[in-house]
C-alpha cells in the first residue's frame, strides 16, 4: 500500500474527503517527526510505539575490498507494534 491508496482508505473508513484525509495523514507524519525530533516517545495504546534508538560506534567491513572501516554512532527511529496489532497476525 502506498500513501495515495492508504489516503484514499482513511477517506473511506472516516468519511473525509480525500484532501482531508490526505491534511490528516500528513499532520500525522509531521506530529511523529517533530515528537521524535525532540526525543519524545510517541505510543498509540494497541497500535503500537515510535522510538528513536542509538546505535553505537561499531567496526565494519567494506564487503568488496575487505578493508576494516569504523562505523560511526548514529539515531535511528524505530517502530515496535502493540498487542493489539501484533494479535492480528
Amino acid at each position: 500500500m502506498n500513501k495515495v491508496t492508504l489516503v484514499a482508505k482513511i477517506a473511506e473508513k472516516s468519511g473525509l474527503s480525500k484532501k482531508q484525509a490526505e491534511l490528516a495523514l500528513g499532520a500525522f507524519i509531521d506530529s511523529v517527526t517533530e515528537a521524535l525530533k525532540e526525543g519524545d516517545k510517541v505510543q498509540l495504546m494497541g497500535f503500537g510505539t515510535f522510538e528513536v534508538k542509538e546505535r553505537a560506534a561499531r567496526t565494519g567491513r567494506n564487503p568488496s575490498t575487505g578493508e576494516t572501516i569504523e562505523i560511526p554512532a548514529s539515531k535511528t527511529p524505530s517502530f515496535k507494534a502493540g498487542k493489539g496489532l501484533r494479535d492480528e497476525f
